[in-house]
């Protein structure tokens, strides 16, 4: 697929493009340097509650088993999630999934050091945008150096809401570029990440908005260029109203979200897109499934492994939204997502979107 870049007078496009070669550093064991991922399926509990266990883990489980992911709430609709042993003053990235059936959605405030852990604050609304509660995903992940193209590639962005670029990472060494467009419109270039089979990888995208404003951010399209992955973030405030917005972005392709590679084994990816987008690590191409409609099933076989996590994000021009209906279950070995989407009146939608899911193994 072609993705159309934005048409900028010439004199603007100097200006106006963020691009950041992330550099030669020496290869490197083929792992996020630190990452953490939790459910928070209760959005009330007080601070600082153990967050579900079993759908939670991170890379500080080596060298301190006994600590866990903690979150509360400390207002309405905001919660803090705090990952142990993570601090670093480093930002690098938050995704965020909402988990409701009521087209309540999220975004990150802000992401930082608090002692030696790394604390999280998200912010929810409800449709319309009135601050609420919601269960929701978090994933937040850090990574450096260079890895073989072999091993899957990972790339991801933090951009400003006028497109200037706060942190990249490229696995292959290559650039990543932000471009922006009209308001609440980005062009994102991750160069040299793609596979030679057209369209392939996964994309998630997750809304930064440091006031708590209610802002939703999606995949607008995407799709290769050579090897570079091309694609076009949109961004909307609770009218539905495309506008400039923070935001972080990730790519990760035959490697699990979190950005390691073999661990975690047990992962895949899936959009209902040509071209290698629908991915099992342990199966290959093709196996998992999708069924259902306008609330959609989504079967990951084999992937039921110890502590696991899930993200969505949709697809399209407009702003609608997807996220996960409930915690995804297990029958068996196999994980069971359950994805739904909604128009900006928070009416449910069938709708296109990208899902990843993985273990900690």
């Amino acid at each position: 697929m072609r993705i159309r870049p934005f048409i900028l007078a010439a004199a603007l496009v100097a200006a106006l493009v963020a691009v950041v070669p992330t550099g030669a550093a020496p290869a490197q064991a083929a792992a996020a340097d630190r990452w953490g991922f939790a459910l928070v399926d209760n959005p009330t509990v007080p601070t600082w509650s153990i967050l579900n266990t079993t759908r939670q883990w991170g890379s500080w489980k080596p060298g301190f088993p006994g600590l866990w992911a903690l979150g509360g709430k400390i207002a309405l609709g905001r919660f803090q999630v705090r990952f142990p042993q993570l601090a670093t003053s480093v930002p690098g990235i938050v995704h965020v999934t909402p988990v409701n059936r009521t087209g309540h959605y999220c975004e990150v405030v802000n992401s930082g050091p608090a002692g030696g852990d790394q604390l999280v604050t998200v912010q929810c609304h409800a449709p319309g945008g009135s601050p609420s509660d919601t269960a929701f995903t978090i994933l937040w992940t850090l990574s450096s150096g260079v890895v073989p193209v072999s091993q899957g590639t990972h790339a991801y962005v933090r951009s400003t809401a006028a497109g200037g670029i706060v942190q990249a990472y490229n696995s292959t060494g290559g650039g990543v570029g932000v471009l922006p467009g009209p308001p609440g419109q980005y062009q994102v270039t991750l160069a040299g990440v793609g596979g030679t089979a057209g369209p392939s990888g996964n994309l998630q995208v997750t809304a930064i908005s440091t006031a708590g404003a209610p802002r939703r951010c999606k995949i607008g399209n995407w799709g290769p260029s050579g090897l570079d992955i091309v694609a076009i973030v949109t961004c909307f405030n609770q009218a539905g109203v495309l506008t400039a917005t923070e935001f972080n972005l990730s790519y990760h392709r035959e490697r699990s979200v979190i950005g390691s590679f073999a661990p975690p084994k047990y992962f895949g990816y899936f959009s209902p897109f040509a071209g290698q987008t629908n991915f099992n690590y342990l199966l290959g191409f093709g196996f998992n499934t999708l069924s259902g409609g306008p609330i959609w099933q989504l079967t990951y076989p084999q992937l039921a492994f110890a502590e696991t996590h899930a993200q969505v994000v949709a697809q399209g021009t407009g702003p609608e939204y997807c996220h996960l209906t409930w915690p995804w279950t297990y029958v068996g070995l196999d994980a069971n997502v359950s994805i739904i989407c909604f128009n900006n009146a928070g009416t449910v939608v069938p709708y296109r979107f990208l899902s990843t899911f993985t273990s900690k193994d």
